[in-house]
C-alpha cells in the first residue's frame, strides 16, 4: 500500500498575509496543515495549486489567480517537503492528466486530503479520487471550509461512496 498526502489550494490568494478579502478561513489553518505535513506517514506529499485561465472573462473576476502571479504561489509559510507540485483549472485535481499519471506511476492506492475548501476543491478531488479507484481519507483537522452547506452535502455523498474521515 502506498499513500499520498494531497495539499489542496494552500496559496497566497486564499490564506496568505494579503489574501483576497473574499476568503475567510480559520487563521490557524496553515498551522494545522503544516502539522499534518510534518507528521504524515504518506510515501509522497503532493501540492495542488488552483489556477484561473488568463482570458477576457476572468480579467473581470474579483480574485485573479493566474499562473506566474504571486497570488498563485503556495503560501509563504507552508511546509513544502517535495517538488511534487501540480496545477489545476477546475475543482478536481484529477482533471490534470499529468497529476493523474504521476499518481499511477508512483503506485499510489490511498490518498489523504487536506487544504481548501471542504465545500469545493477538497471534496471534488475526493470524488475524482474515488472515481479513479483510490482509497480516500479526508483529514478534517486540516481542511478549511467557507462553503459549509456544500461541504455537508458533499461529505454525506463521500461517506456513502466509502471515503473515510479523520
Amino acid at each position: 500500500m502506498r499513500k499520498a498526502l494531497l495539499v489542496i489550494d494552500m496559496q497566497e490568494a486564499t490564506v496568505g498575509k494579503n489574501h483576497a478579502d473574499f476568503f475567510k478561513y480559520d487563521t490557524a489553518l496553515l498551522k494545522k496543515v503544516n502539522n499534518v505535513i510534518n507528521n504524515t506517514d504518506a510515501d509522497l506529499v503532493v501540492y495542488i495549486r488552483n489556477l484561473m485561465k488568463n482570458n477576457f472573462i476572468n480579467k473581470f473576476a474579483p480574485v485573479k489567480v493566474f499562473d506566474g502571479t504571486s497570488d498563485s504561489e503556495l503560501v509563504k509559510d507552508l511546509q513544502v517537503v517535495s517538488s511534487n507540485i501540480f496545477s489545476k483549472y477546475s475543482g478536481d485535481a484529477f482533471t490534470n492528466e499529468n497529476f493523474s499519471d504521476f499518481m499511477k506511476t508512483n503506485h499510489i492506492d490511498t490518498i489523504e486530503i487536506i487544504g481548501l475548501d471542504g465545500g469545493g476543491c477538497v471534496s471534488l478531488t475526493a470524488f475524482g479520487a474515488l472515481k479513479n479507484g483510490y482509497r480516500v481519507i479526508l483529514n478534517t483537522s486540516a481542511i478549511g471550509t467557507m462553503f459549509n452547506t456544500k461541504k455537508e452535502k458533499y461529505y454525506e455523498k463521500l461517506k456513502k461512496l466509502g471515503a473515510e474521515f479523520l
